[in-house]
């Protein structure tokens, strides 16, 4: 029997990216980014490692990776389109993100408000040493109010 995974594709071919459905999730529904400005992530993914959940030719999903491939990456941007969620998606993206070419790297981080659980079956955890991190931090950044 097939599952509902093997219908989908994950790819790192930045040619296959569909920059308005990343735009679009982005500045009108993600938490974190509402309100950005196209060229932001236009920018950010031209810089970093880019992955695209397709079925069929339509993109349904996208992460991507901050890293030198080295020593440190940061998760970042992942998400699935609300009409393909429930289907073990995310799941698959994160195990192919950490699966990828960052073996090895001291750290591999990410920001989450709401999907703790889904990580820790990455092996993601809290910060240990919290003050050991420090920060600039934006607020509201694209003039959208964000919550939290």
């Amino acid at each position: 029997m097939e599952t509902p995974v093997a219908r989908y594709e994950i790819s790192t071919d930045v040619d296959c990216l569909d920059f308005d459905i990343i735009h679009r999730f982005l500045a009108d529904e993600s938490y974190w980014a509402r309100g950005i400005p196209r060229a932001t992530p236009e920018r950010a993914i031209g810089n970093s490692l880019c992955f695209g959940v397709y079925r069929g030719e339509e993109q349904v999903g996208f992460a991507r990776v901050v890293t030198d491939k080295a020593t440190f990456a940061l998760l970042s941007d992942l998400f699935i389109l609300p009409g393909h969620r429930g289907r073990g998606l995310s799941k698959a993206l994160t195990r192919r993100i950490v699966d990828h070419d960052l073996q090895g790297l001291r750290r591999l981080l990410l920001l989450t408000t709401d999907a703790q659980e889904l990580y820790r079956q990455f092996g993601f955890e809290e910060l240990t040493n919290v003050w050991r991190f420090m920060e600039v931090l934006q607020q509201d950044p694209y003039g959208a109010s964000l919550p939290g």
